[in-house]
């Protein structure tokens, strides 16, 4: 059995805390930490059978019975925490992003030598079950050779200004996810990135130096074009698509609805919206990700998503604000470290 200690009780921690007892085998829960501990998260926590809650994550990573350790804490604290747990003698699962500092990307990947430590990024959507049978399409070769591929990825509602400014801004809070899609589906890198965006959806978000609507297009090192399409505000709930065009065919995969149930009458054909919130799409994924994680402890092989994984989606992303502050395409060459 697996031992875990997760770091931060926020959204995500408890999306990982319930996750990992009602969904993964061979692992448990023993310990949560967040420096705004109290009754409400210890009563949570007590209910999922977490006997141990914690103010100062020390005492995870001090506690030798503690396999391995979940960081979902604020992004600033990512690089920092992981460090620690790495020279602790831990396991990692890091939430994404590493950091938004290359040099600290760069101090992880420093720690992680010469040990045989497993640390796996949390790019859930991997694990959702349309993406991965787009990615097992394209990697069966049922499309061919790869020529086009296209991400939709348009939240139901904008974040809170109060969010937004601490966010990193949207290509490296929200556009990451569709980064790292690109590079998954494609099974390549990126070679150059052009973006065009603006904030159409609350102006109050421009006042920030952030955007809410962005186009993106790549161009990847096999030679294929990938655009993204990006919006905060879908007002008809969470629209998440994407398709692998190539030189056999091309495999798309449409959104997740609450059914398939399609009414038909003289009036029009009515169909369900789109599930509104990203739990609720991609639940299964959080479990399937970190029930991954476990099982390479487990067998001692390698992590679906390593670092230099986790590091791609972050380069991507710097390359296209510098792409729409300088309004030119940016080579990934000009932002590696």
């Amino acid at each position: 059995m697996i031992k875990i200690g997760i770091i931060g009780a926020g959204r995500i921690g408890r999306v990982h805390g319930e996750g990992v007892t009602y969904g993964v085998k061979d692992a448990q829960v023993k310990a949560i930490a967040d420096p705004f501990m109290n009754e409400e998260i210890k009563q949570w926590a007590n209910g999922l059978g977490i006997a141990s809650c914690y103010t100062d994550y020390h005492q995870i990573l001090e506690d030798p019975e503690i396999d391995a350790v979940m960081i979902c804490s604020s992004t600033d604290t990512h690089a920092d925490i992981s460090i620690e747990a790495i020279k602790a003698g831990k396991h990692v699962f890091c939430e994404k992003p590493i950091s938004q500092d290359l040099a600290k990307i760069k101090e992880v990947m420093e720690a992680l030598k010469e040990t045989k430590l497993k640390f796996q990024v949390g790019f859930n959507r991997r694990f959702d079950h349309n993406f991965k049978a787009v990615r097992n399409a394209v990697e069966a070769g049922q499309v061919g050779d790869v020529h086009l591929i296209r991400v939709t990825a348009r939240d139901p509602q904008a974040p809170p200004i109060e969010y937004v400014r601490v966010s990193g801004g949207m290509f490296l809070d929200m556009t990451i996810h569709d980064f790292d899609m690109v590079c998954f589906l494609s099974g390549c890198k990126v070679k150059e990135v052009y973006a065009a965006g603006a904030a159409l959806v609350n102006p109050d978000i421009a006042k920030e130096g952030d955007i809410d609507t962005a186009v993106i297009t790549m161009k990847m090192e096999n030679g294929a074009i990938a655009v993204i399409d990006n919006s905060r505000q879908a007002v008809y709930g969470y629209d998440q698509r994407a398709e692998v065009f190539g030189s056999k065919g091309q495999v798309a995969v449409a959104n997740d609805t609450g059914s398939s149930a399609v009414l038909s009458t003289q009036d029009g054909v009515i169909g369900e919206k789109p599930l509104y919130f990203f739990l609720e799409r991609y639940m299964d994924s959080f479990k399937r990700e970190v029930s991954e994680f476990v099982q390479a402890i487990v067998d001692d092989t390698e992590v679906p998503v390593d670092i230099e994984a986790g590091l791609q989606p972050i380069l991507i992303a710097i390359a296209a604000k510098k792409s729409l502050d300088e309004n030119r395409p940016i080579q990934l060459t000009e932002v590696q470290f």
